[in-house]
């Protein structure tokens, strides 16, 4: 009977612990950080991976409001006022959101910071949209990247890549 109840035992503390790696690899929490002169961004969002599936024009419609990640929407935040695309976005904390295209997309700075997906989205509250050359890369992302650089912020995954012009 100890040895039944063991094994039961065993085998439920396996289903949890596969349960929750799983549950934990679907869109892990990632942050991007780097510096534009003296000012800090950080960038927070959730990767999604691609899993075999078409992403861009399919599970990320062309022309549409996206999330920019998986779960919460992204988040942008700048320690001090910065130009993006040569437009200035003040210090903050914004959620970030995109409109890809296949040769330019729309990268938005809402002012709600914390929001569910692009549920919500109300372009009322947009502190800036920019627009940015988009495009296929070279090279496979199966997981969502943003990378932020000196002069630049860059989002990439599958193919797609697109980026963004940083200065003080």
């Amino acid at each position: 009977m100890n040895l039944r109840k063991s094994l039961l035992a065993f085998v439920l503390l396996a289903f949890v612990g596969f349960a929750a790696n799983a549950q934990e690899k679907a869109s892990p929490a990632k942050t991007a950080e780097g510096m534009v002169g003296d000012a800090k961004i950080t960038i927070n969002y959730s990767s999604p991976a691609v899993k075999g599936r078409m992403i861009w024009g399919d599970l990320v419609p062309l022309g549409e409001v996206w999330r920019a990640g998986a779960n919460d929407a992204t988040t942008f935040t700048t320690s001090k006022d910065i130009m993006v695309e040569g437009k200035k976005l003040p210090a903050g904390t914004y959620s970030f959101f995109i409109i890809p295209g296949e040769s330019s997309s729309t990268f938005i700075f809402n002012k709600v910071a914390k929001q569910w997906g692009a549920f919500d989205y109300d372009p009322a509250q947009d502190a800036l949209r920019v627009s940015v050359p988009s495009g296929q890369g070279s090279s496979m992302e199966e997981r969502l990247v943003y990378e932020v650089k000196p002069a630049s912020f860059e989002v990439r995954w599958e193919y797609g890549v697109a980026s963004a012009k940083l200065s003080k």
